[in-house]
């Protein structure tokens, strides 16, 4: 007999009504009622003495719902196999710190857990499922979005997408005026993105069925443009005659016409009215949207400045006595609100084209991918929009023509300039077998392939996802301007009203016109725009550099550590070298009558048709050689020693010094040039015919031909270089000898590569990985900053932080150089951002007049505001600059 853990009641096993798996255990119910209540949620059982499992008491029950406080996250989970996988996962996220309760449903797949947030985040209950060898699937999307003006917009927007249910993490970024964000499908989506965003004033940027997103949002932005412009405009022509009527007397036209100086402000007024409310109402919208959600933002501080400036001349047009204290005149400021918003129109528009041209490397990587493609369909030639390209097409491919999708060659040779994929200005020599790459030049002859990606699976469609999605992110360095523009609107409302008093009960006559213009200088100059726009303009230039150089930087902060780098360790075969072997010395033996030419011809005929990679070389020699290859005969190998032939009648041995001793062959003679070739890292090889050793081939897997420059300008940078191999100590050290490489790994198992790195990393060392193969995967994610070869296995390039598309080392040494200019960037323009806030907020504020009598003008106030923003966009365009020649 066993007890149903549900409800206490004896069964016997037969009798069960059906089974679970918990804890390494198996249960049994009376019912089916009972054991979809335990597949729910067994963690509201407690386990008694006999190892069984019971309902818990009612009021042990109740201390374990959620409490008000606590957040209710369900995760899909992937790579569950049996209930005792669910149970793992349960258990481990039940011992979080700030998890209240957590049930997982094996058949749904699903973990509900109620957490706190100030203890714990979705990162952590993810993090904790990934660590046990589980999944939760989860997507990304970047959305573009409209409305937002400031670093304060940023915060809202990225703080109100992160509060949803079922969003993992949000990244909002001003200067390409997208959000990124990472959720769980079954929980969320664009429905309630764009509700959260509405319900706080913003919107997103859709597209229709069929319709380009990118063009659409070009079309958004080209309107926006387009409408700033004529706002602008609009209210430049009116402004100039307000000027007109403010010198009026002072230009002598008061002698032409006498205009009272009551009918005058009049004439102001009527002339600003629309400046202040149409060419303005974006302020006014912004505003009234942040207000109506109890915030503030920049449209806040330039509505409420401009407004009271406005506020203030419309009553002392009508109600000039309550303005006139001790002989002062009533005066009015219809000029200083209108010079304010055009003055700020001028600003954004400058920002608007400054930030246009941040994206260019975007655009120029858009604009590389071909329209159309000319498909083989049943022996006839076809142009096709490249849309419609499928898997398995036969594509032709003419001179001078655009390769339309990635593929592989079928027919044909030709030439391929693959320059604006990878960065190399050699053109790759392509025939039957090779690969080539969507949006790339066909340079020479004409080849038929097949299309084996097509769409969004791409090297050009992923590529510009990759620097999508990097130029969105945000390094650490960004964080201390997001808390800061996170308090910055309601700081300077508080700064401007104490501003206000002071003045006006402590300030010279008139105090009321004093205190309102320092007011309004306070609250227009204040600028957390070029907060905003420091970083992420700097980061979309820098990445977009990266990618025209051949460097695809997966995220901002990979790009932030690579300028840290101190020391980095490189894989040995396919990244210092070639990753094939290849023939390097043929020696023929003293005092025989046997040339080299011959002795090579021996060895690659007797090797003629072997699938050995060191028979391959061989060969390959052979005919660079242009040596006439005979067939042989009786051939027989003898595994981890050698091969035997007959060529010509004569036998031919080719092998190790083991082989030739099991063949009785008298090797003292060149035993020296044996040890001096393995002295230099190579594998010699005896060549021995008819019983007499004639000479010793040496094969080797030689260096790429960039790779002592790269190492060679790393040593410049003062960077430790490290090669990791699992050859041995002689070897490895000759290798690293030729190379320049400081320090070496030898005889390191492929799974022990990440451990060496923690080594370097233990050091205090901030460490970078550079690898190509499935191998370097562990080691690549356990570096500070994995950098993988783009001609290696995929997988690498997944787990690295950084890839070098063309293969050539001398883009590690860019991609640190492209890093250090991109973070002396950033610290240049969030200096200027803080400095220029922090200096002149004070000088608005009136600090320089008890010493100079200097107050500033509400209208310089509006002309420096809008170009501190342009100054912050401005420098970061200089990255586009970037030149790093080694």
């Amino acid at each position: 007999m066993v007890k149903d853990p549900v409800c206490g009641m004896d069964i016997e096993e037969k009798a069960a009504a059906g089974t679970s798996e918990f804890g390494g255990k198996t249960y049994y119910f009376c019912a089916a009622s009972c054991k979809e209540k335990f597949d729910k949620g067994p963690v509201k059982f407690a386990r008694v003495g006999s190892g069984e499992m019971c309902p818990l008491p009612e009021a042990e029950l109740r201390q374990r719902e959620p409490s008000p406080e606590s957040r209710r996250i369900d995760l899909p989970l992937t790579g569950m196999s049996c209930a005792s996988c669910a149970s793992k996962i349960q258990n481990e996220l039940s011992k979080l710190k700030g998890v209240e309760t957590a049930a997982v449903n094996f058949a749904a797949e699903t973990a509900t857990v109620h957490y706190i947030p100030s203890e714990t985040n979705i990162e952590e209950l993810i993090k904790t499922v990934k660590d046990l060898g589980y999944g939760v699937p989860a997507s990304k999307v970047t959305v573009p979005i409209k409305g937002m003006t400031c670093a304060s917009c940023v915060k809202k927007v990225q703080d109100s997408l992160a509060s949803l249910n079922g969003v993992l993490s949000a990244s909002v970024n001003l200067a390409t005026e997208k959000a990124t964000v990472e959720y769980l499908p079954a929980q969320a989506g664009i429905r309630e993105f764009k509700k959260a965003l509405r319900d706080i004033g913003y919107d997103i940027v859709e597209a229709k069925p069929g319709e380009d997103i990118v063009e659409k949002e070009k079309r958004e932005r080209e309107r926006e443009y387009e409408k700033l412009k004529t706002k602008l405009f609009v209210g430049a022509a009116l402004t100039i005659p307000i000027f007109l009527f403010v010198f009026w007397e002072r230009t002598g036209l008061s002698s032409i016409v006498e205009i009272p100086k009551q009918v005058n402000f009049l004439i102001q007024m009527v002339i600003q009215t629309p400046v202040q409310f149409w060419v303005g109402w974006q302020f006014y919208h912004g505003a009234i949207a942040a207000a109506r959600h109890r915030t503030t933002n920049m449209n806040t501080l330039i509505a409420v400045g401009t407004s009271s400036a406005y506020i203030y001349s419309v009553t002392a047009t009508f109600f000039p006595s309550i303005f006139e204290i001790r002989g002062h005149s009533a005066e009015v400021y219809f000029d200083t609100a209108a010079t304010i918003i055009v003055l700020i129109l001028l600003g954004r528009l400058f920002e608007a084209r400054a930030k246009g041209r941040t994206s260019e490397a975007i655009k120029k990587l858009i604009g590389l991918q071909p329209k159309t493609a000319r498909i083989i369909h049943q022996g006839q030639e076809k142009d096709v929009p490249i849309d419609e390209v499928e898997i398995g097409d036969m594509i032709l491919v003419r001179p001078g023509e655009k390769v339309p999708v990635d593929g592989i060659v079928k027919e044909g040779y030709s030439s391929v300039d693959e320059s604006m994929i990878s960065g190399e200005s050699m053109p790759v020599e392509k025939n039957a077998g090779n690969e080539v790459i969507g949006a790339t030049i066909n340079k020479t002859g004409s080849f038929k392939f097949e299309a084996t990606k097509v769409g969004r699976d791409t090297m050009l469609s992923q590529i510009i996802n990759m620097v999508q999605e990097a130029q969105g992110s945000k390094p650490p360095i960004a964080r201390l301007a997001d808390k800061i523009a996170a308090i910055f609107v309601p700081a300077v409302i508080g700064v401007a009203s104490v501003t206000f008093i002071i003045w006006f009960f402590f300030g010279p006559e008139p105090a009321l016109t004093y205190a309102l213009l320092n007011f309004v200088a306070v609250m227009i100059i204040a600028c957390p725009c070029a907060l905003g726009l420091a970083t992420p303009t700097s980061i979309m230039v820098g990445t977009g550099k990266g990618a025209e150089n051949g460097i695809l930087i997966r995220g901002a902060e990979a790009l932030e550590t690579a300028h840290k780098i101190n020391a980095i360790v490189f894989d040995k075969t396919g990244t210092l070298t070639k990753g094939e072997p290849v023939v390097t010395d043929v020696t023929a033996v003293s005092g025989m009558s046997i040339t080299g030419q011959e002795i090579l011809q021996f060895a690659a005929s007797a090797e003629k048709g072997s699938e050995h990679p060191l028979g391959e070389a061989i060969v390959k020699k052979a005919m660079e050689e242009n040596v006439q290859l005979k067939d042989p005969a009786d051939f027989q190998a003898v595994p981890g020693h050698g091969i035997k032939a007959r060529i010509d009648e004569k036998i031919v041995l080719l092998g190790n010094a083991d082989f030739m001793g099991d063949e009785d062959i008298n090797i003292v003679d060149i035993k020296d040039k044996d040890e001096k070739l393995s002295g230099e890292g190579k594998t010699p090889m005896y060549v021995a015919v008819d019983g007499k050793a004639v000479g010793i081939i040496a094969v080797a897997d030689t260096l790429k031909n960039n790779s002592v420059d790269a190492i060679k300008a790393l040593a410049g940078l003062g960077i430790e270089t490290v090669m990791i191999t699992g050859d041995n100590k002689k070897t490895a050290g000759a290798i690293a000898e030729e190379v320049g490489i400081d320090r070496v790994f030898a005889e390191v198992l492929p799974e022990d590569k990440a451990k060496e790195v923690k080594k370097l990393q233990s050091e205090n060392k901030v460490v970078a990985m550079v690898g190509d193969g499935i191998n370097d995967a562990p080691a690549l994610a356990q570096a500070d900053v994995g950098i993988a070869i783009g001609t290696g296995a995929d997988i690498a390039m997944e787990a690295s932080d950084i890839t070098l598309i063309g293969g050539d080392l001398r883009g590690v040494v860019t991609s640190i150089a492209l890093s250090k200019a991109t973070i002396r960037n950033i610290k240049q323009n969030l200096f200027w951002a803080f400095a220029y806030n922090t200096i002149l907020i004070p000088v608005a504020a009136g600090a320089l007049f008890p010493f100079f009598e200097i107050l500033l003008n509400p209208m310089f106030a509006a002309a420096a505001m809008g170009m501190s923003s342009v100054t912050v966009v401005a420098n970061a365009l200089r990255l586009r600059n970037f030149r790093f020649n080694i």
